[in-house]
Parts: structure tokens; sequence; C-alpha cells
């Protein structure tokens, strides 16, 4: 999770302005290049189908069957698929990157038994990592096995090995295609600080089940800057939002939907008429400031409030409709 030292944001925003420097002096593509994109010069008429899905990272603290009972009760129908979970006295890891792709359809039938639809699942891996390739494609057959549709991947928020990043993400498309399974890449700092550098990257990938989830809360924190212009450049390579706010006062802290700075209505509106279909998944719900809740009916409290904020607000864009 991010840490909150001021000198890391401001050793973060020179780096994240430096690397963006250099990545557009050598853009050679842009979103018109490909022909399914399309830009954000006129508005599209046919509105987003936007699954609202809460991940199972909150509840941490407890078992993954709790979390997904919790998220059930929640009202949510849609689940996305955390890191570690307690089971009794250790904390283990949901699904280890070397587990049969059995072990992930168990999961997603664990799911499914309380009529919630698993959508996106952690590599728990950079792609420039030396065993990224390795990792990110048996991600890509647990995925697959488990029907669930997206990857999430990002990048160090210390740097990293762009040529190495953009070289495995490229060798991934393949095993992308034919799994059907997507990765996508989301604002982490580093070289994936903003939606415009991984932007830059998947375009240079150039591999249609490669694309981009957007974490407005991410932007706002590592880089001290109002997400939704950043989200505008790069909205029609979105195909998934990891959703968490963010406030500066009075401390500077990620919070659940609604309890930040970030306008969520201003937000959703840019991906608000794509005519996809679009996961938004709640990675933080939590109230920002007071401490963190550890009870697990507390914990369902703010996911309930966090799916029904959220479908105010998508209520509330698809009833005014896009700008003309």
């Amino acid at each position: 999770m991010p840490e909150r030292a001021m000198p890391r944001r401001a050793f973060m925003q020179r780096a994240a302005f430096s690397v963006t420097a250099a990545l557009t002096a050598g853009a050679r593509w842009n979103v018109t290049d490909l022909g399914h994109a399309q830009t954000q010069e006129k508005p599209r008429r046919t509105p987003t189908r936007f699954q609202i899905a809460c991940m199972t990272l909150p509840y941490s603290p407890f078992s993954f069957q709790r979390a997904l009972e919790g998220i059930k009760s929640a009202g949510y129908k849609y689940v996305a698929w955390g890191i570690t979970h307690r089971e009794g006295e250790k904390v283990v890891p949901l699904l280890p990157a070397d587990a049969p792709a059995a072990r992930a359809r168990e999961l997603a039938q664990q799911c499914r038994d309380l009529g919630l639809e698993p959508v996106m699942m952690f590599s728990g891996i950079y792609p420039d990592n030396p065993k990224g390739y390795e990792v990110l494609a048996r991600r890509v057959e647990q995925a697959a096995a488990a029907g669930i549709g997206q990857v999430l991947t990002f990048g160090s928020t210390r740097g990293g090995d762009r040529k190495a990043f953009v070289s495995t993400l490229k060798k991934l498309g393949p095993v992308c295609r034919d799994h059907r399974v997507m990765i996508v890449v989301k604002p982490h700092g580093g070289l994936t600080a903003s939606g415009e550098m991984c932007l830059a990257i998947i375009g240079e990938v150039g591999e249609d089940w490669i694309k981009l989830s957007y974490d407005a809360g991410n932007v706002m924190d590592y880089l001290d800057i109002d997400p939704i212009p950043d989200l505008r450049k790069c909205a029609a390579e979105v195909r998934s939002l990891c959703i968490k706010d963010h406030r500066n006062f009075p401390r500077d802290e990620d919070c659940g939907p609604g309890w930040g700075e970030i306008d969520h209505y201003k937000l959703l509106y840019e991906v608000a008429w794509t005519g996809l279909t679009i996961p938004l998944c709640c990675e933080n719900i939590f109230a920002p400031i007071v401490p963190r809740r550890f009870d697990p009916k507390e914990v369902d409290a703010f996911a309930r409030r966090a799916r029904e904020f959220l479908e105010t607000v998508i209520e509330g864009l698809h009833t005014v409709g896009p700008k003309a």
C-alpha cells in the first residue's frame, strides 16, 4: 500500500514528470492509431455497463469466505480478488502464483455459490521483474480457468526497467488473446505514475489484450494532481477502474469513494459513454482520518456505502446524459 511520507511524494513527482517528458519526446503512438480506439473529441452516446465490484482486499484480516459473505451482504454482484487473507491463525496468499488452474476454478465457484461473479485478480508481480513473464502467463491461465476477465498489474513506486516492462507485456499479448483474458496496467508510481504514462506503455506494447485500469486515488497520491484531466487523456483505453479516493487535508490519506477530494461525477463521466462493460473495483472503502475499523460488520457497512455512492453517481450521469 502507498507510503505517506511527503519526501517520497516529492520524489515521485520529479521522477514521474521527467519520465513523462522522455516518453513524450520519443512517442510514436496515440490512441487514434488503433482502429478499435476512439478519441474523446465527441461524447459517445452508448452508456457504459458498469460492474460495481468490491475487492476482497479490505477484508484481508478475515477469511476469504467471510470476505465473500460480507461483500454479498453489502449488495454487490461482482467481486475482485485481493492478495492475502487470514485463514485460522495464518495470513496466506489467496491464490499463489504456482497454484494449479483448478484451484482458481475452485475459488471462482466459491464466489458463484454466493451469487458473486469474479471480474478481476491481482498479478502480484511487476512486469519488469525477471520472473514477470512466467508469473503473469500463469496468472492469465488461472484467470481463464476461473472465468475472470482481467489480471491487474502495475509498476514499482521506485521506478523500473521500461524496456523489460514493455517487452514482457508484448510477449504476453498472444497468451492473453489465446485465453481471452486481459492484462490491465494501472497507475502506481514509477513507470506507471499516471494514466498518460500507462497509455504510452500500452501504446508501445500494441496488443489488443493489454489495456489500462485507472486508479485516480494513486494519481492524486503519488503526483498530487487532479486525476480527471489525466484520465481524459487515456480514457479510450481504460477497461476498468480501481476505485479509491484521496484526501490531502487535513491529512494525506487514501479513503473510500466520496470521502476524499476527487469528484467522482467528473471522474466517471470520462468513461460513462463507452458502450463497453467496465468493472469498478472498490480497493479502498474506509473513511479517512479516523482509525481503521476491524469489526467485520463495520467493514460490511463501509462496503455497502461505497456501492451505494457509486450507484448514485452512475444513475445521475446516465440520467443527465453526455454533453452535447
